[in-house]
């Protein structure tokens, strides 16, 4: 117990002294009376403020829960200050009816919202804007019930004792509804937040039992401010604060998982559905069997009928609402499902780089040795000049074939062998413009237009600026290639930012790729025999998986094929660059 709640413990030992000697040594006066109801205006004030003042230092839905709690502590005090005024300055009793009562019976109602929140819960599991619509529907709910057992006797046919019989009894079930909130929270939540709700519990229970008895003793014109009833009140009133100062030291923090009996801790939600569905019963039985007269019973059908209409609005809310959620989650989950898709293709790709590493790497270098033998040997018989043409000619395709198979050995070995190279920060934009400027000749020959849309201010990324300038040079030669299947052609090449990356796009107007899904599987090509060994994308794949980056492709729906390159920004010192997507410098070379 930290020393605020020993002070506070002392106090509440002084205070309730000091009111039990009042209210034994001094009669019955208006010093008295002011006495009692400035002490209690005082203290829900004092627990407004730390209601308040939890509130502010907490988060999620603890915070919607203190604030909840200094909203009913705030019309508590609201209802006791009017009562207060009426004592003590206007030195009246307190009407009867007294519309102050309407403010006390509310205040209960964000106190059982409070609970209804159960703020221990994993933060995952809630909306706060599904809390507030259920907040909103019982707090309708408890005003129509007011309004059903109360406002006849009270402003209808002025009843005095039925009036009194039946606020009492209303609240009495309403405090009832929030002691069994509390009592089930107890029972059910462990951590720091038990202890919370054990001393709400506490308080609770002094408040219903001292109310009770006041009621009573008011009914037997036995009671006055500051007599010996007031006792459990103020008591009720100090334990509350203690609970609220003793939830500020523990700084209750929301459980991991919520424990195996929460689903009968629902009660906003079915607390909610209850109130409408009690709403035609009681219809039923103020126009059938209700055996007041009939102007109470015609009032009791119009607030019925009103508070159907209000809580069906609240209904087609709360179910436009729950499908945008549905729609949201089933966009959500198709986006997880396409991230876990891509995911998985990426571990397969990743699998069959690793796997086919690991076999051509031991079987090039054993097949390279002879292949070198078998290349010397035809170049020896094709420089033989005793040979008649004829075998000269097998000699040198044997020579021919051997290049063609040392070739891809090499492909194979540069594949195999990819390791972690040297990296610094790289421009990407200057290499982009290089990869270009090196493949413009052969483009401009082919009848190849080039469009490039580079941004002026691109961040640096983190990488090998050789393997990066070979990866951007393998797709435009590749998409050279398709172009000049049908003789000729564009090639759009773009760099951007978005999302903390650099984004390099490189689009054709060619015939489009067969079968973008396995265009970076090892050995795939659609090129013909000797033009292609099928392992250039591939490669580049495992570069960009290097540089913790990616690569995707697919067909653009008027045609050719688009080539996606993403390359996290370096570093959070660069990573914060003010870059502007829409600022471009376009160039055009044909």
């Amino acid at each position: 117990m930290t020393w605020k709640r020993h002070v506070w413990v002392v106090l509440t030992a002084g205070l309730i002294l000091t009111c039990a000697m009042a209210a034994l040594n001094i009669p019955h006066s208006h010093f008295l009376t002011a006495f009692g109801d400035i002490t209690q205006l005082l203290l829900v004030a004092v627990a407004t403020g730390l209601m308040a003042s939890n509130a502010v230092s907490s988060r999620g839905e603890s915070r919607g829960f203190w604030l909840l709690m200094a909203v009913g502590c705030c019309l508590w005090a609201t209802s006791l200050g009017v009562w207060t005024v009426f004592e003590v300055i206007l030195r009246r009793e307190v009407p009867e009816p007294f519309f102050g009562d309407v403010i006390l019976f509310i205040h209960i109602v964000p106190f059982m919202a409070a609970v209804a929140l159960r703020p221990h819960r994993p933060q995952g599991e809630k909306k706060l804007y599904f809390s507030t619509l259920n907040f909103l529907m019982l707090l309708i709910w408890w005003v129509f019930l007011y309004a059903f057992t109360v406002f006849p006797s009270q402003y209808v046919i002025l009843n005095p004792s039925a009036y009194n019989q039946n606020y009492d009894l209303l609240y009495l079930f309403e405090n009832l509804v929030l002691l069994t909130a509390l009592g089930l929270l107890t029972t059910n939540v462990h951590g720091p937040w038990k202890k919370v709700y054990w001393n709400l519990f506490i308080a609770a229970g002094l408040y219903t039992w001292s109310s009770e008895e006041i009621n009573a003793a008011i009914t037997r014109d036995q009671y006055y401010t500051g007599s010996w009833y007031d006792i459990p009140l103020v008591s009720s009133m100090c334990w509350l604060i203690f609970a609220g100062l003793m939830a500020r030291d523990l700084k209750p923090v929301q459980e991991s998982a919520a424990p195996p009996s929460s689903k009968w801790l629902a009660l906003s939600p079915r607390l909610a559905m209850l109130a409408i569905l009690s709403l035609p019963v009681i219809g039923f039985w103020s126009q059938f069997l209700d055996p007041s007269p009939p102007p109470i019973r015609h009032f009791r059908l119009l607030v019925t009928l009103a508070a159907m209409l209000v809580l069906g609005g609240f209904v087609f809310l709360r179910q436009y609402v729950l499908d945008r959620e549905l729609m949201r989650l089933l966009e959500e989950s198709g986006k997880s499902l396409e991230s876990l898709r891509r995911l998985q293709t990426q571990l397969v790709q990743k699998e069959k780089l690793a796997s086919l590493g690991q076999l051509v790497s031991g079987a090039a270098h054993e097949i390279n040795n002879p292949v070198a033998a078998i290349l010397g040997y035809s170049e020896l018989l094709a420089a033989n000049q005793e040979l008649d043409p004829s075998q000269v000619t097998m000699a040198q395709k044997i020579g021919q074939q051997a290049r063609r198979t040392r070739d891809l050995l090499s492909g194979l070995l540069s594949f195999a062998q990819q390791a972690p190279a040297e990296k610094t920060l790289i421009e990407v934009g200057p290499l982009l413009q290089r990869s270009l400027q090196m493949k413009m000749l052969q483009m401009q020959t082919k009848g190849i237009r080039v469009h490039s849309t580079i941004a002026p201010i691109l961040p640096s990324v983190w990488g090998n600026s050789n393997q990066l300038l070979q990866c951007c040079l393998e797709i435009i030669g590749n998409s050279m290639d398709a172009l000049q299947e049908t003789n000729g052609g564009t090639l759009w090449v773009s760099a951007r930012c978005e999302d903390n990356a650099v984004v390099l796009n490189f689009s054709d107007s060619g015939p489009g790729i067969l079968e973008p899904e396995r265009v970076f599987d090892p050995f795939y090509t659609t090129k013909s025999v000797g033009k292609g060994t099928g392992l250039g994308l591939s490669a580049t794949y495992g570069v960009m998986q290097d540089h913790g980056g990616e690569i995707a492709c697919h067909n653009r729906p008027e045609g050719g094929a688009v080539f996606v390159l993403r390359l996290p920004i370096a570093g959070p010192e660069l990573a914060a660059s003010k870059v502007k997507n829409n600022s471009s410098l376009p160039t055009t070379a044909n």
